[in-house]
């Protein structure tokens, strides 16, 4: 099953429900990131969680996702846009920790207190920010809130990441479920009666069932497909956005990478792919700053 978003309404119109499979995206991010267990749990929820609102505007707008927390990951970020793509890092990658009684990934703990911030349309003058403070650091459960009280829109967000005995991605999703205005109490209250069959997003799928078995549950079967689009892990980076990053440094910085280290290597954060300007590069970026600076 390649990863993919389903969108729907239900309950005759008074729903919207987002449904996603993120197996192969959350497993090139750990696999880019090198990320162990806990903070691949950690991104890949907030990974999928970024993919799903990425869809809530039809327009050609853009998500980022941050946590800022106290515990040992410090911050997780996650990035997307309408056309399904996927980025994100965390701070800390080498995090493992698990719940003494449970034996589960302790994501909540690992992130600690601290905030969650949705910013859409990021870098435009028209961009939205909104910030909570967490309730429990686990994401799902922190979304929902933030839903509900930055938004005032009454909704339930259930994400999954299941590491396998190798520490790879074995079967990561997720879901949101929307009450729209006109929602009555009887759609109200089969909508608490599906969500109390779902254990885990991710037991669904690791039983062989998919993204349509997961929707017709949440939808008690009333579910009319609107959409469905491929998601994807991809950074889009390139040099020519960091050209533009060197352009912004000082020209006494450019001089002494041009001088002193004949060149200049930059990393991209979210992909790890590895840039290089040579003394030459640099000087014509110097070049033109001492030009457009007149």
């Amino acid at each position: 099953m390649n990863d993919h978003i389903l969108i729907a309404t239900a309950y005759h119109g008074e729903a919207r429900i987002y449904v996603s499979y993120t197996k192969d995206l959350v497993e090139q991010a750990r696999s880019i990131h090198q990320t162990w267990p806990t903070a691949t749990a950690a991104l890949g929820r907030l990974l999928t969680a970024a993919a799903m609102m990425s869809f809530f505007n039809k327009d050609d707008s853009q998500l980022t996702l941050r946590i800022d927390g106290d515990g040992p990951l410090e911050s997780v970020v996650s990035e997307a846009n309408y056309l399904g793509e996927v980025r994100g890092l965390v701070k800390n990658s080498e995090v493992y920790l698990k719940d003494n009684k449970t034996n589960k990934l302790a994501v909540g703990k690992a992130i600690g207190n601290g905030f969650l911030t949705v910013i859409r349309n990021p870098g435009l003058k028209t961009a939205f920010t909104s910030s909570i403070e967490l309730i429990s650091g686990e994401v799902a459960e922190d979304l929902t809130y933030y839903f509900t009280t930055s938004e005032q829109t009454p909704s339930s967000v259930g994400l999954g990441v299941l590491i396998a005995p190798n520490n790879t991605v074995d079967e990561a999703g997720g879901f949101i479920i929307q009450l729209l205005p006109n929602a009555s109490e009887n759609t109200i209250i089969a909508i608490e009666n599906a969500l109390k069959e779902i254990s885990a997003v991710t037991s669904y799928f690791k039983a062989g069932l998919t993204t349509l078995d997961l929707l017709a549950q949440l939808a008690s079967n009333t579910q009319k497909i609107l959409f469905k689009h491929d998601l994807i892990y991809r950074c889009g980076c390139d040099k020519q956005y960091y050209k533009k990053t060197l352009a912004k440094l000082d020209a006494e910085t450019l001089n002494t990478l041009i001088k002193e280290d004949q060149g200049a290597e930059v990393v991209c954060h979210y992909c790890k792919t590895k840039y290089y300007f040579t003394a030459t590069e640099l000087q014509t970026i110097l070049d033109h700053k001492k030009t457009t600076s007149r």
